[in-house]
């Protein structure tokens, strides 16, 4: 590669992109063994795609003497310089390009497919740029050119290409780099030009003697134009073409795909006549499907299924109200009611079911839409049908035999897995339509199972009948069904001798924890099942989960089942019998069900519950730090927060059970110090003790705050006697050495306690700690700790009034390239900004430094931050012109004066422009967003380009 000048920056570019090297550098990249070589010609060849001389040295590479892969080179590098570099072809050159390419397509017709293809769509993209205007009428050029006799080339080969070409300019239509108004001209154009393709494509999909080759071109043809939006009544004659060539496997996916593609068109539906005779084409082909199912032929199910059910989901209003026709609409959704049971586990048997189930939501959605008249009337044809449709999805929810699943593989189970996620969204769903029939019908099938003695059962159908309650009572309030009261009286009476089962029994459960919760009679029923269920390793999700739900819905009635609750627990933890998550929910369980117990049994059960663990970390706390040591530390952490998260004296809405919100009070809590509070001031001591040999460790730190985190967002006000041991405890351990978990904590404190006047010196005197530290940090190269400067500009967002110096923090961390980092940023100055008018000092700060900011702004718009953001830069720009117009108005054109700055693909007008149009906005917000977006696209070189369009 040498020779060629590879490296020797001395050789002129021109001179390298030559053909001679292009061959080299291919040859480099596909049979080079050096990894270095490979990267240096892709690199190399790239360049050279774009490069003026690209022009010349791909007519080169075409020549017959090279191999595929060379002239597929030059054939690609034509087509990268008519898409995006339309604009250096001189329009006096527009027409020996396309001659020259439909002279290379016709030598390449009985020539390598590849080449052909890439021929074929650089042509497609000259012909775009070039419709209407300079090439008017070029699909009916195209047709007339290769249906014309010579340049030795046979009949069939030309065909092919010519469908080759017609197949590709439609595709290369829908990812052309055309700007918006030139779209919709070559749209037009394009739809024009459906008459010249249409005949011809009929008449070889009629031809007897078309070969099989030419026919599945023709349909892959009509799949590329049908996605333009041709109206469904002129490609009506070929889409029953289409059906006619179903029967023929080598042509069966195609034309499905075909058929598809014509009838999801958004504008099909205005055709009612044409639906109406596609319905009896689509019921003739039960006969195919059924004899498919038979031979287990997935491919064929899948395919007539898929046709059936874009019929019916694309159009079922339209089909719903041709009331004449209710027969037929009747039988094909009794056609996708087989193919959603139809039979065999799913995915090994067939993936055919799982096809129709957004097919009955959309039926659902349009009968449930139709006037209260009209919908009865549907309502009476179709209610027994969704009955059905509950079977049939039950039946398809069983599993298999126990022989039969231990053969699956586990990706095999993990879709089934999700097939049955899906199927429980349905039928939840279809609860909307059945209402409370459903459940007492789900409930007297599974009485009978279970009441039957002649007639045994399979766990199977035990399983999915309790899986279909289960998918109700997850999401639809249950409390008024006079069926669930059964249901509770039921569940012991089954036989649970599987895991599947088991499994299943503890989520129905845990999800009618919320009725348990207004019939606390029952949970003597199915607390026992539940507890038993926390021994079994197989049943950890359920069995923990579900118990969760229990003390979290019920708490107030478990006091009597308090003691055995907390033993079964203890004894399971110790054994360590479950994961680590599990074992997590497991103590927020346990929170939950102390918080309802007295003050000296929830202190006496904390005592018996994480004594041992207290134990433990003393053990742990001796030790030399290791990485054994470190995940035991973590864990045992990890259980004191999670029980801290739930555990609360005092009545409140349970809204946020995870700690993701604080809870509201509705009451306040007894008399005397709060039982966390009391554990924390035990363990205190401990704590830093650990801290100690593990403050350079962020993980465990982490877990540490996680501890007082969760406990002050529980406890809230309550949490006030440990806020000035905690304040110093930061202190200190953010001094030696800061970390962002710190920060975090700092933060929920100052918010819950910086307003109350006994805990603000200790609040404030951390603040001012943290600010300084932080401070020391920029100093020395803030860019090695994103994380401390994300949280640190959070903290600062909710005081940012409170000390100044945060405003120059703020400008150097806008610059950084983590995008959370600089949102957090734009966040703090968005909230500080305002405070200009009625806080002197802050006023002063923006007066002087202020220009820094919009400049980092402006800097960030140019190129230097990520296009994500900037919705927040704009935000930030809005706020400097409402509380400082003046200033920025001289800012922007002091700033934006220099040439280059912020992106020299801007001129001065354009800069003029956005300026004006900045400062005129003080209102509208979201325009200024569509300012900063258009001015950022054009610093960056990208407006007009499909990156913009999607931008």
């Amino acid at each position: 590669m040498d020779s060629l000048g590879w490296r020797d920056e001395s050789v002129r570019k021109e001179e390298r992109m030559t053909a001679g090297g292009g061959i080299y550098a291919l040859h480099q990249l596909y049979y080079d063994p050096n990894i270095e070589n490979k990267n240096l010609a892709q690199k190399w060849l790239m360049q050279a795609q774009v490069s003026p001389q690209a022009w010349q040295f791909c007519w080169s590479l075409l020549s017959p003497d090279k191999v595929p892969e060379i002239q597929y080179f030059g054939a690609s590098a034509l087509h990268t310089k008519i898409s995006r570099y339309w604009s250096d072809i001189p329009t006096d050159q527009y027409e020996s390009l396309k001659t020259q390419l439909f002279s290379q397509i016709a030598c390449f017709s009985t020539g390598s497919k590849m080449v052909l293809t890439r021929l074929c769509v650089a042509l497609a993209s000259l012909a775009l740029n070039t419709m209407p205007e300079a090439w008017p009428g070029a699909v009916a050029e195209m047709v007339r050119v290769f249906q014309e006799e010579g340049g030795g080339v046979d009949g069939r080969a030309r065909c092919l290409a010519l469908l080759e070409l017609l197949t590709v300019l439609p595709e290369e239509f829908q990812t052309s780099r055309l700007p918006q108004y030139r779209k919709g001209q070559v749209r037009g154009a394009l739809g024009r030009e459906w008459g010249s393709v249409c005949p011809l494509l009929q008449q070889l999909l009629r031809q007897t003697d078309s070969p099989g080759a030419v026919k599945a071109r023709v349909l892959r043809c009509l799949s590329s134009w049908v996605l333009l939006d041709v109206p469904l009544n002129e490609s009506e004659d070929l889409v029953h073409d289409c059906f006619s060539a179903l029967p023929d496997p080598e042509l069966f996916d195609t034309a499905v795909e075909a058929v598809v593609n014509a009838i999801s068109q958004p504008d099909s539906q205005r055709y009612v006549n044409t639906l109406l005779k596609l319905v009896p084409q689509v019921l003739a082909l039960q006969e195919q499907l059924r004899e498919a199912v038979q031979n287990g032929d997935m491919e064929t199910c899948h395919g007539i299924c898929r046709i059936a059910v874009t019929l019916g989901e694309n159009h079922s209003r339209t089909l719903l109200e041709q009331v004449d026709h209710w027969q037929s609409f009747l039988a094909l959704v009794n056609m996708i009611m087989f193919c959603t049971g139809i039979p065999g586990h799913y995915p090994v048997n067939e993936t055919t079911s799982s096809l129709t189930l957004t097919f009955w939501y959309t039926l659902q959605d349009e009968i449930m839409s139709f006037e209260s008249d009209k919908q009865a009337v549907y309502l009476q044809v179709y209610r027994p049908v969704y009955f059905q449709l509950v079977d049939v999805l039950l039946h398809k929810a069983q599993f298999p035999t126990d022989q039969e699943y231990a053969s699956w593989s586990s990706d095999e189970k993990e879709q089934f897995r999700i097939y049955r996620v899906d199927i429980s969204d349905t039928l939840m769903y279809v609860y909307e339509m059945l209402g409370a029939e459903l459940l007492s019908n789900l409930y007297d099938k599974l009485g009978r199972l279970l009441t039957n003695a002649e007639q045994p059962t399979s766990w199977q159908h035990t399983e999915a009948l309790l899986y279909g309650f289960q998918s109700i009572a997850e999401t639809i309030d249950v409390n008024y069904s006079d069926v669930i009261p059964g249901l509770i009286g039921l569940i012991p009476r089954i036989s649970i001798n599987n895991v599947q089962l088991a499994d299943t029994v503890m989520f129905t459960i845990g999800a009618l924890a919320e009725w348990l919760a207004d019939h606390p009679v029952m949970l003597s029923s199915v607390l026992p099942l539940v507890l038993q269920a926390l021994g079994n390793p197989d049943l950890s999700v359920s069995s923990v989960s579900t118990l969760k739900k229990i003390c979290r819905e019920c708490k107030y009635d478990l006091p009597p089942y308090a003691t055995n609750i907390v033993a079964v627990s203890q004894e399971v933890l110790i054994k360590q019998i479950h994961k680590t998550s599990q074992c997590m929910w497991l103590m927020q369980a346990l929170g939950f069900l102390l918080s309802a117990l007295p003050v000296e049994d929830i202190l006496r059960n904390l005592h018996s519950l994480i004594t041992p663990y207290i134990q433990q970390l003393e053990k742990l706390a001796d030790e030399t730090p290791n990485p054994s040591n470190k995940l035991a530390i973590i864990h045992i952490l990890g259980l004191l927060s999670n029980l801290f998260t739930t555990l609360d004296i005092s009545k409140q809405d349970d809204e946020s059970a995870d700690g993701s919100a604080p809870p509201v009070k509705t009451a306040p809590p007894p008399p005397g110090p709060n039982p966390v509070v009391v554990v924390l001031q035990q363990v205190f001591a401990l704590i830093q003790t650990v801290l100690s040999k593990w403050l350079n460790d962020s993980q465990v730190v982490e877990a540490v705050c996680a501890i007082f985190e969760k406990s002050v967002k529980t406890l809230l006000h309550d949490f006030a006697p440990m806020v000035s041991q905690l304040s110093e405890m930061l202190g200190q351990m953010y001094s030696t050495i800061p970390q962002a978990s710190a920060l975090d904590l700092t933060r929920q404190m100052v918010h819950i306690f910086a307003s109350q006047t006994d805990h603000f010196p200790p609040i404030k005197a951390l603040f001012e700690l943290v600010t300084s530290v932080t401070l020391s940090i920029f100093q020395q190269g803030p860019r090695d700790h994103p994380d401390i400067v994300d949280s640190f500009m959070q903290l600062q967002a909710q005081v940012c009034f409170w000390f100044l110096i945060s405003f120059t923090l703020g400008v150097l961390s806008l610059k950084f390239p983590e995008a959370p980092t600089v949102k957090s940023t734009c966040l703090f100055f968005t909230e500080l900004l305002p405070h200009c008018s009625d806080v002197p000092p802050l006023a002063r700060v923006v007066q002087e430094d202020g220009k820094l900011l919009m400049q980092a702004v402006l800097e960030g718009i140019g190129g230097g931050a990520s296009r994500c953001l900037m919705d927040q830069f704009a935000e930030v720009l809005f706020s400097l012109n409402k509380h400082c117009f003046s200033l920025l108005a001289m800012w922007l054109k002091e700033a934006l004066q220099p040439p280059g700055f912020p992106s020299s693909r801007v001129t001065t007008i354009q800069k003029d422009t956005f300026s004006h149009q900045i400062l005129r906005e003080r209102v509208n917000k979201r325009r200024v967003k569509e300012i900063v977006k258009e001015f950022t696209l054009l610093c960056r070189g990208l407006h007009g380009t499909e990156y913009a369009a999607d931008y």
